[in-house]
C-alpha cells in the first residue's frame, strides 16, 4: 500500500518567507526520508548549485488527504547536511535544549485575514464597511465573513493533532484569529507553521486567499499580530518572576522589535490596541502596552505574560528563540 506524504518547509522569500510543499509517495510503514529540491526557485540557492535537502522534524496526520496520508514538515539543509541560512528552526532547538530545565511555554495567537479578488473578505466592491465595533467575536451574516473556511481549519488542525486551542473573528471585518498552545518551545513554531499551511490550502477549496500581512488596510483599521503568550515554571508560581519577564523584555525591546515581523512598524502605531514600536512599556491588563499582564495574573500573583509586539508575518521559531534566551537567562542570573 502507498502513503501520500506532502512534505512542507519555509523558503527564503524576503522580507516575509513563504510556505512551500510538495508530494511524496511512502510505502506502508516507510519512515519520511530525506529528499531535495530545486532551492533556485525557492529564493534558497543560485542555479549553477541548486540542490538543497528537506530533512523531516515533524509528522502529523494529513486531514485533507485522509486515510494514512501524512503532512511532514522540514527543516531546510544544504547539501553538507548543515543548515541553511534561511533554517531559523535549529537555532531555536539549541536555545530550547540549553535552557530545558526552565520548562518554558508558550501560546501564539495567529491574526490573519481573508482576502477575495484582492480586498477583505465581506467587504463591499469599491468601498468600505461600517465602522469597527461589531465584528470582533461577532455573529451574523452581516459582521462576519469567512467562517466556513474557519471551522475547515479548526477541524483539520484537530484531526492533525495539533495544539490549536481556539478561534475568533477579529475586530477588521474579514480578519480572524486562531490560536496554538500551550507549546513547548520548538514545538509552537513546528504546529504553527503547519497550522498557516493547512490554512492557506483549505481557503484553497473556497476561492480565497488568507494574509499574515500585519496592515493589510492602510487608515483606520486593525492590523494583525501574533500576540505571544509566555511562561517558564517559575512564572507560573511566583509573580516577581513575571515582573522581571517584562523587565527584561524591555531591556532588549531595540534587539527584538528587528525580529519581530517586516512592516512592524506600519502595525506598531499607538493606535489600534498597539504600542509604538519605537517605546517600550508594559502593565496590568493594558493592550496598549508592548507586554500585557493579566490581570488574573494580578491577583493570583502567578502565571504568564503576553508579549503584544509580534506581527502577524512573524516566524515562530524567532520570536520563541528571543523570548526564550533572554528571560531564562536573566533568572538563571
Amino acid at each position: 500500500m502507498s502513503i501520500k506524504a506532502e512534505y512542507i518547509w519555509i523558503d527564503g522569500t524576503k522580507p516575509t518567507p513563504l510556505l512551500r510543499s510538495k508530494t511524496k509517495i511512502l510505502a506502508e510503514g516507510q519512515e519520511p526520508p530525506v529528499w531535495g529540491f530545486d532551492g533556485s526557485s525557492t529564493n534558497q540557492a543560485e542555479g549553477h548549485s541548486s540542490d538543497c535537502v528537506l530533512n523531516p522534524v515533524f509528522v502529523c496526520p494529513d486531514p485533507i488527504r485522509g486515510g494514512d496520508s501524512i503532512l511532514v514538515l522540514n527543516e531546510v539543509l544544504d547539501i553538507d547536511m548543515k543548515p541553511h541560512v534561511s533554517n531559523t528552526r535549529r537555532a531555536t532547538a539549541e536555545v530550547a535544549e540549553k535552557y530545558a530545565d526552565q520548562d518554558m511555554w508558550f501560546g501564539m495567537e495567529q491574526e490573519y485575514t481573508f482576502l477575495e479578488d484582492g480586498h477583505p473578505l465581506g467587504w463591499p466592491r469599491g468601498g468600505f464597511p461600517g465602522p469597527q465595533g461589531p465584528y470582533y467575536c461577532g455573529v451574523g451574516a452581516d459582521e462576519v465573513y469567512g467562517r466556513d473556511i474557519v471551522e475547515a481549519h479548526l477541524d483539520a488542525c484537530i484531526e492533525a493533532g495539533l495544539k490549536i486551542s481556539g478561534i475568533n473573528a477579529e475586530v477588521m471585518m474579514g480578519q480572524w484569529e486562531f490560536q496554538i498552545g500551550p507549546a513547548g518551545v520548538v514545538e509552537v513554531g513546528d504546529h504553527m507553521w503547519i497550522a498557516r499551511w493547512l490554512l492557506y490550502r483549505i481557503a484553497e477549496d473556497f476561492n480565497v486567499a488568507a494574509t499574515i500581512d500585519p496592515k493589510p488596510m492602510p487608515g483606520d483599521w486593525n492590523g494583525a499580530g501574533c500576540h505571544t503568550n509566555f511562561s517558564t515554571e517559575l512564572m507560573r508560581n511566583d509573580y516577581d518572576a513575571c515582573i522581571a519577564a517584562a523587565e527584561v523584555l524591555g531591556k532588549h525591546h531595540t534587539e527584538h522589535i528587528s525580529q519581530y515581523g517586516p512592516g512592524v512598524e506600519r502595525r506598531l502605531t499607538g493606535m489600534h490596541e498597539t504600542a509604538p514600536w519605537t517605546e517600550y512599556s508594559y502593565g496590568v491588563s493594558n493592550r496598549g502596552a508592548s507586554v500585557r499582564i493579566p490581570w488574573q495574573v494580578e491577583v493570583d500573583k502567578k502565571g504568564y505574560i503576553e508579549d503584544r509586539r509580534p506581527n502577524a508575518n512573524m516566524d515562530p521559531y524567532i520570536v520563541a528563540k528571543l523570548i526564550t534566551e533572554v528571560v531564562c537567562e536573566d533568572a538563571a542570573s
